[in-house]
C-alpha cells in the first residue's frame, strides 16, 4: 500500500506539526523514548496498553522515516532491534511539553482515570 509522502503543502506551522504526530500513539512513542531512552519494540509495547503491533510498528517506520525515531538492528541471533529518539524527535518531544501540561490539567479539572503503563523491564 502506497502512502502519500506528508511534505506539505502546509497552511501553517502547526498544520505541519500535526501532520508529523498524527496517530494516537505517536506522542505516547515520543514520551516512553524521551523517558526511557533506548527501548525494544516489546519494551515500548508493554508501555502503551492497547497498541497493537501492527500500529505500533506502523508509527515506528513513520517517525523513522520524519527523522524522529532511530532504529538499530543488531546482527544477533535472534535478531535485537533498538529504538531511540533521534535529537529532531528530542526537540519535538520538548515542543509538546506544554501540550502534556494542559492535558494532565484537563485529567484533573474532569477526574479522568489514567490508565497505569506496565513497569519498565530489560526485555
Amino acid at each position: 500500500m502506497a502512502r502519500t509522502p506528508r511534505r506539505g503543502p502546509y497552511i501553517c506551522g502547526i498544520d505541519a506539526a500535526l501532520d508529523v504526530v498524527s496517530g494516537k500513539w505517536k506522542g505516547l512513542i515520543l514520551w516512553e523514548l524521551d523517558a526511557h531512552g533506548i527501548r525494544r519494540f516489546a519494551q515500548l509495547r508493554r508501555g502503551m496498553p492497547g497498541v497493537s503491533e501492527k500500529m505500533l510498528t506502523q508509527h515506528l517506520r513513520e517517525m523513522e522515516e520524519d527523522g524522529l525515531v532511530h532504529r538499530t538492528v543488531y546482527a544477533e541471533v535472534p535478531a535485537r532491534v533498538e529504538y531511540s529518539l533521534t535529537e529532531h524527535g528530542r526537540t519535538l518531544n520538548r515542543a509538546l511539553g506544554p501540550l502534556g501540561d494542559w492535558g494532565v490539567e484537563r485529567i484533573r479539572r474532569e477526574a479522568s482515570e489514567v490508565v497505569e503503563a506496565a513497569e519498565p523491564s530489560q526485555g
